[in-house]
């Protein structure tokens, strides 16, 4: 019998944490699979380990066409590339702090199996606590910091939790693969946390046969306001400026695009509609308290005009 898990490297820091991400069906913004992937670019962080992934796939269902099947690359009637499956653990850290990624794909079958295996591996490894995140679409406003939805394993946690601007999810219906993993990991009673990340999507199909909508590929902007409540709650003091930027560069971007569509359909009045959605908006705000000393401290020695003293 193959193991469940492989791991090459069981790193030594004192207190080790997990951020986790799924390629998913569901994947808005990029959310659940592409922060991670920035995450261990931007931290060089090395692989050290892997869930065997042999049992959790399917190749098809009938109507699927290529939803589920891997992807290959052909010249000439020769394989230049397949994908692969893969569920895999990377880390970055010292002898002090560490921080595993795990960046993995949805399971298709044996849920429960897979849950058990990547439980399995966190514990191995040691891990105090997982952060869980992924998105969900939806018409909010695109120049606001992110609604974060939150979903956790242990009661006890909620108290902690309050203090991240997050509101916690009342919904019903079918699962995410975070929200699975959270139910099985009070099982197991392991502290993990699901972080969801509300990304703007307009739809103008109900009122226009031309202008379908729009919605953001890789939203910097959920990625910056999730990155920062991991970084205070592990306290990794990680280098956000670069998606600072980058989120100021999608605003940017989108006004552009709402800019394009008033000037080409002024009848659907689309800059009325987004600001509408500004108005019915409430905005909550996570600010580190370091960051909050700070600005206190600025607004305080700052004189007349707003200018440094």
């Amino acid at each position: 019998m193959r193991d469940a898990f492989d791991l090459w490297e069981i790193p030594r820091a004192k207190e080790k944490y997990m951020l986790a991400g799924w390629r998913q069906w569901a994947d808005a913004g990029s959310i659940s699979s592409g922060l991670p992937q920035y995450l261990i670019e931007k931290l060089s962080a090395r692989r050290i380990g892997e869930l065997d992934s042999d049992d959790y796939y399917l190749f098809q269902i009938p109507g699927t066409h290529h939803f589920l099947r891997p992807q290959i690359k052909l010249e000439e009637g020769y394989r230049q590339a397949m994908s692969t499956r893969n569920n895999e653990f990377f880390y970055s850290g010292n002898d002090e702090k560490g921080l595993v990624i795990f960046l993995g794909e949805e399971p298709h079958m044996r849920a429960e199996r897979y849950a058990e295996a990547f439980f399995d591996a966190v514990q191995a490894l040691g891990v105090k606590r997982v952060v869980a995140v992924s998105g969900v679409y939806g018409a909010v406003p695109y120049d606001k910091d992110r609604e974060v939805s939150c979903v956790y394993s242990l009661k006890e946690m909620q108290d902690e939790l309050t203090r991240y601007a997050v509101r916690f999810s009342d919904y019903e219906g079918g699962t995410t693969i975070c929200a699975y993993l959270a139910d099985q990991a009070e099982q197991r009673g392991i502290e993990f946390v699901v972080f969801y990340g509300f990304v703007p999507a307009y739809d103008f199909s109900q009122i226009s046969e031309t202008v379908h909508g729009f919605s953001i590929e890789n939203d910097f902007k959920a990625w910056y306001d999730l990155l920062k409540r991991v970084d205070h709650m592990f306290n990794l003091t990680l280098d956000l400026t670069e998606l600072e930027a980058e989120s100021k560069r999608l605003f940017a971007s989108i006004e552009t695009e709402i800019d394009r569509l008033e000037g080409e359909t002024p009848d659907l009045r689309i800059r009325d509609y987004i600001d509408s959605l500004s108005e019915d908006f409430t905005e909550k705000r996570f600010i580190p308290l370091g960051e909050m000393w700070t600005r206190g401290l600025r607004d305080l020695f700052s004189g007349n005009g707003g200018q440094q003293v």
